[in-house]
């Protein structure tokens, strides 16, 4: 797969883009399926993306310091700020408050998949700085992004721990969602193909994405209380620390390059533009606020019927009509549920394991087992254990760090990895013997055009083409990083 050369290239720091003429708008959604491929397919409709989104995020207030000398004070306060109130929500979770975002592990996971587009190009938008990495002013955004990638080491890398989560939890279908989903990671991966030309604009934005939120606590504590692995969510409250992590890096980097701008001022401006950029698509609160588990429900289940309809014989039927009649229109859903519930077969309220449907679809001896995903056994569950306007049924499920010391423990050592999500990420190097002689013979081939690069420009344009956000979380990209961090140090 080829990605963007790498050669060293001098940053457009104050100059505006010359205005151009405007193709027909491509969607967020194919510019981002497109670029998270490689960086170099539509560079032309990502620039243009690039600026109907800043075009769009001028209207919009900007938290930022108008005046950039109060930067470091601001982001001090925004620590404070988000600290308190999370102390505050602690409190209120003590007191008898209920989770204040996922009411249900369905409405956790949909979260987790309607998310996923940003994820999983994360840290993208600083791809582009790599060509700088001669120049010390870049180091910190440079920096960044190889921590955003692990450093090299698998279990560090934040898309291979994401890309693992969904697995574990079925929910790595998200290729259907919306296009407002895809619009923060197309926002990344154009600022990432269009970097020199977009450079105060994509400062800006690396500075609104790296200052902690609250929503981030939030999130792990709720996550972590429904059994599924916050780590990815708590990986970033430690990277982001204003103290000397990503927030940090981000301001020394604004204050660094503003400096040598031409126009500072005007370099400031399109910086908080670039902030701005973090506002448009869909966010983590929007998300959650978007689930409602009856209208997920009859969404997966009428994806479901497209297929099915017909697999189903005539013997067994409903309120006298058969499931493949009921099934024949995805879009009434809802009246073939409540059918089901009607003749008994759905117990609403109660434990799923009382209704004959669960059966069907759950269990090794189901009868139509495999047939619906993890997540999507999970709305159905929930679904069925939330009585229709009432409490659910719900038990309390064990956190995931609970389960975790409890799988410790079995093993015999404190020492013992967890033998579920992160256990299952590896190392690069046993990643790559898990791809057996083929594996182990890409990283040699790779070691060895590195060997043979004329010089350190060549080895380092090389290893960058390796750690771009199509291929940084392959064996050979984690290679690729822990010598482009070996080679930036020397």
């Amino acid at each position: 797969m080829t990605n963007m050369p790498m050669p060293v290239r001098e940053p457009m720091l104050a100059a505006p883009c010359p205005p151009a003429a405007q193709p027909a708008a491509a969607s967020a959604k194919s510019i981002y399926l497109a670029m998270s491929q490689g960086l170099e397919r539509q560079p032309e409709a990502a620039h243009h993306f690039l600026r109907r989104c800043l075009a769009d995020a001028e209207a919009l207030p900007v938290a930022l310091p108008l005046d950039p000398s109060r930067l470091d004070n601001w982001s001090q306060r925004h620590v404070l700020d988000v600290g308190a109130a999370y102390q505050d929500y602690l409190a209120r979770r003590k007191a008898g408050a209920p989770r204040q975002y996922f009411a249900s592990k369905a409405a956790a996971l949909y979260f987790l998949r309607a998310v996923a587009p940003t994820k999983l190009v994360d840290g993208a938008w600083l791809y582009g700085v790599l060509p700088h990495w001669q120049d010390v002013a870049f180091h910190g955004l440079i920096r960044t992004y190889l921590e955003e990638l692990g450093d090299g080491v698998a279990d560090k890398n934040h898309v291979a721990i994401y890309q693992q989560l969904l697995a574990t939890h079925g929910c790595d279908q998200w290729h259907d969602l919306s296009d407002e989903h895809f619009e923060q990671g197309a926002i990344q991966l154009a600022l990432a193909a269009q970097a020199d030309q977009f450079l105060p604009e994509l400062i800006g934005y690396n500075l609104g994405y790296e200052q902690l939120p609250l929503h981030l606590l939030i999130t792990s504590y709720e996550l972590n209380e429904l059994g599924i692995d916050p780590y990815y969510f708590t990986l970033h409250v430690t990277v982001d620390n204003g103290s000397n992590g990503h927030a940090h890096k981000a301001i020394a980097a604004l204050q660094a390059l503003m400096a040598r701008a031409d126009d500072p001022a005007a370099f400031y401006q399109r910086v908080l533009n670039g902030y701005r950029l973090n506002e448009l698509g869909a966010c983590t609160t929007s998300v959650i606020g978007a689930f409602d588990i009856d209208k997920e429900l009859k969404r997966l289940l009428a994806d479901k019927a497209i297929i099915g309809k017909d697999m189903h014989s005539d013997y067994c039927r409903i309120e006298g009509k058969a499931v493949s009649a009921w099934l024949e229109n995805p879009a009434a859903i809802g009246d073939f549920l409540d059918a089901m519930t009607r003749a008994g077969w759905i117990q609403r309220g109660q434990d799923a394991a009382a209704s004959r449907f669960w059966g069907l679809v759950s269990g090794p001896r189901a009868e139509m087992f495999g047939v619906f995903s993890p997540y999507e056994l999970q709305v159905l569950r929930d679904w069925i254990e939330q009585a229709p306007g009432g409490a659910s049924a719900a038990r309390r499920e064990p956190s995931y760090r609970a389960r975790q010391r409890n799988l410790r423990e079995l093993a015999g050592s404190a020492e013992a990895r967890p033998a579920a999500m992160r256990g299952v990420i590896r190392h690069w190097g046993q990643a790559a013997n898990d791809g057996g002689a083929a594996g182990q013979n890409a990283l040699r081939v790779f070691e060895q055009q590195v060997a043979e690069c004329g010089g350190k420009d060549a080895a380092m344009a090389l290893l960058g083409a390796a750690i771009a956000p199509s291929t940084h979380h392959t064996p050979v990209g984690m290679m690729a990083t822990r010598m482009f961090a070996q080679l930036l140090d020397a």
